[in-house]
């Protein structure tokens, strides 16, 4: 009979187990389908991608915080420093060790977090109004396809290649969110609809005549076929990527392309009706990409 001590159980990065409950917890209690749908993942790669929207949820309520900008500025600022600080190997709270090891262990870049953090800035410095399409570019670009920066390379791939699917995949999310949301925006007195597709045709910067123009669903439809150009481009970009580090990422496009089909039966009249993808249809989408 032999006798000694147990070798601890490894944990996921690496990192404690209370730091990992605590980001897990985080995920789980946004109550979205992000929390399951990332259970395809190793849990190393896991782990990673819950620390990752774990700071992305945190700098978000941040700045949704409808608290004057002079306060929210400081807070946004103290996360510029924290993740200055992850780089020179230093982190206080469980999301930032998490976010520490998965640094480490998948070479996220510090460029991609401080661009998600500018993104929720465009968002809490100003009400955004029809942006030009440079700006309307950029905020997709820094509040979505800086997560996919990210997220690219805990799944997998840090080619140039699935650089391009977060370029596009970016867009194409955040295109399909804009146009979902247009009515619940225009009430808080937003419009991400650029100013140059609304000057075509000739309709109002003011968001609350935006939305009662009857040449407004001509603008719907645009960015729709902006989105859909995004989603294309984005899967020829996989074509050329790491086929199992990309699955998360077809798995998120296909769920996403089918709540713009979804839009588009619904039709652009009346933007107060919501639309969601059904359960089954959900499912299904799962199913086909190996998550079911």
């Amino acid at each position: 009979m032999t006798t000694g001590t147990t070798t601890p159980a490894k944990t996921p990065l690496g990192a404690a187990q209370s730091d990992l409950d605590e980001v897990e917890s985080i995920v789980r209690n946004a109550g979205t389908s992000f929390y399951r749908g990332m259970a395809i993942l190793p849990p190393d790669r896991r782990m990673a991608m819950y620390a990752i929207y774990a700071f992305c949820r945190i700098v978000d309520d941040i700045a949704d915080d409808p608290a004057p900008f002079d306060t929210i500025l400081p807070r946004l600022n103290a996360w510029r420093a924290r993740i200055t600080a992850l780089y020179a190997n230093h982190a206080e709270t469980p999301v930032e060790r998490v976010l520490l090891h998965a640094i480490a262990a998948f070479a996220l870049r510090r460029e991609d977090f401080e661009a998600v953090i500018d993104g929720m800035q465009m968002d809490a410095e100003t009400t955004i109004i029809a942006p030009d399409l440079k700006t309307f570019d950029l905020y997709c670009d820094r509040v979505a396809a800086a997560v996919g920066r990210l997220s690219v390379r805990a799944f997998g791939d840090a080619s140039p290649d699935a650089d391009r699917v977060a370029w596009s995949l970016g867009r194409a999310l955040q295109h399909t969110n804009i146009l979902r949301d247009i009515a619940e925006d225009a009430e808080r007195g937003r419009l991400y609809l650029p100013a140059e597709y609304l000057d075509a045709e000739q309709i109002p910067h003011d968001p609350a005549e935006a939305l009662a123009h009857p040449r407004l669903p001509a603008i719907c439809e645009r960015l729709a076929q902006d989105a859909h150009r995004h989603f294309n481009d984005a899967h020829a970009a996989m074509t050329q990527c790491n086929r199992r580090a990309m699955k998360p990422a077809r798995l998120m496009g296909a769920t996403y392309a089918a709540l713009l089909d979804r839009l588009e039966q619904r039709g652009w009249q009346d933007l107060h009706t919501q639309v969601k993808v059904a359960k089954w249809r959900k499912l299904l989408i799962a199913f086909r990409h190996g998550v079911l």
